[in-house]
């Protein structure tokens, strides 16, 4: 239970709020140099050690109503774990104050309260002794606990040999037998199989039926969307919107590709600043022959199908390369294709005028443009495209920019793996 106020009691006011945060914030010192053995401890012992100071959360105020499901999202860095771990009292803050009526259930960063050379049993007490419950009380519950963990063969091991998914099960368990008035929940459906998440949403509502109150931080903005009363979106440790759950989606939503447009912009200026000049006659990696006196790849520039130059796609969006080409001298029938690759290298789609059967022609002196244009059928990601040209024979390149273009595809809802095709579901009774 965060202790920062406590307003149980006879004579407390009664408040329509479980949880009230005015004006909170929170810096943490980040070293400059960082010392990882006994001789660096004795070699620096005299010298001035340097901090850069880092605001985590910058004048953050905010309500959450009792028996209210609020959903915290924001990108990777912007503060909401810190927030939460200032809601449980892990954390002091800085400025600012914390007002909370009811105990807290904390479900935080995997790990937090658990002792790994211990056994998942030990664990379980040990843990539930932390969020406030007596031995008696740990007792009586401690069968349900296993129970709802499903690990009732593994109970008895030490939890280092839990996988991860293992260990967020028996911490959930314990947290939602601890019975408390809050629960404050950081992507504790990031981890674990589908049949646990579902089993996570069933006691969410049962919960919220109960009047008590759900805090969760989550990337998964359909979760928060389905199930939360309110949201709200940090920015930077500020709070950027707080209210209607979908308005403050689609808000996240549109800063993540505002910022993966500028992202892959900035890849994209930098392939373009590091490109190699090879020799104009050369043999790469894979034997292939290069002949760079006959044609370069000047560009690529990709847009949408309403002539948008952007690095953003959703599923199901037209993509179209433009490729500037130049000509050093006359050539017939050249072989143009594009690679698309994955983050990991991966040649995904492959495609050339060869392949399609196209007859490219004589193409004299000069400077021409040549567009693939295909529907983006890939998963959520960075993929780049790596344009080509050869003679028509395909034993000499003229030229090969690897991953030249770099963009992202960003979808709210995705199917998983590697590609996005479009399908249906149907369900018959």
């Amino acid at each position: 239970m965060n202790k920062n106020i406590g307003i149980k009691g006879k004579n407390a006011q009664a408040v329509d709020y479980a949880v009230k945060v005015v004006g909170v914030s929170k810096k943490f010192k980040i070293p400059h140099e960082k010392i990882n053995s006994v001789l660096g401890v004795a070699l620096n012992v005299f010298k001035k050690k340097t901090y850069e100071e880092f605001e985590a959360l910058d004048d953050v105020s905010f309500e959450v109503k009792k028996g209210e499901f609020f959903g915290i999202i924001g990108r990777n860095g912007s503060g909401k774990s810190t927030l939460l771990k200032i809601l449980a009292g892990i954390y002091k803050a800085d400025k600012g104050k914390v007002q909370i009526d009811g105990m807290i259930s904390p479900f935080l960063e995997l790990g937090i309260g658990f002792n790994p050379e211990l056994s998942g049993r030990d664990n379980v007490y040990l843990n539930a002794t932390v969020l406030g419950l007596t031995k008696k009380q740990i007792d009586e519950k401690f069968d349900s606990i296993v129970k709802f963990s499903e690990l009732e063969k593994f109970i008895d091991q030490k939890l280092k040999n839990y996988s991860s998914g293992m260990q967020v099960r028996l911490a959930f368990s314990v947290s939602i037998h601890a019975n408390r008035d809050i629960l404050l929940m950081d992507e504790v459906l990031a981890v674990g199989d589908s049949n646990f998440q579902s089993k996570c949403i069933e006691e969410f509502n049962k919960y919220r039926n109960l009047g008590r109150t759900i805090v969760l931080v989550s990337h998964d903005v359909e979760t928060v969307r389905r199930y939360c009363d309110r949201a709200m979106l940090i920015r930077f440790g500020k709070i950027k919107k707080i209210g209607n759950v979908n308005e403050i989606v689609d808000e996240y939503l549109r800063e993540n590709i505002i910022d993966e447009e500028k992202r892959i912009e900035k890849m994209n200026e930098k392939k373009e600043c590091d490109n190699i000049e090879y020799e104009v006659e050369y043999v790469d990696d894979a034997g292939r022959k290069f002949d760079r006196k006959i044609a370069n790849i000047l560009e690529v520039k990709i847009f949408n199908q309403k002539n948008i130059e952007k690095n953003v796609y959703a599923s199901g969006e037209i993509i179209r390369a433009e490729i500037k080409i130049e000509f050093k001298k006359e050539t017939k029938d050249p072989i143009f294709g594009i690679t698309v690759r994955d983050s990991s290298g991966k040649s995904l789609f492959i495609t050339n005028t060869w392949y399609k059967k196209i007859e490219t022609g004589l193409f004299q002196k000069g400077i021409i443009q040549v567009d693939f244009e295909f529907e983006n059928a890939f998963a959520n990601g960075t993929y780049s495209i790596s344009p080509a040209i050869a003679d028509k024979d395909a034993k000499i390149y003229f030229d090969w920019k690897h991953d030249m273009k770099s963009f992202v595809v960003l979808n709210e809802y995705a199917s998983n793996g590697i590609v996005d095709f479009k399908h249906n579901i149907f369900i018959k009774k």
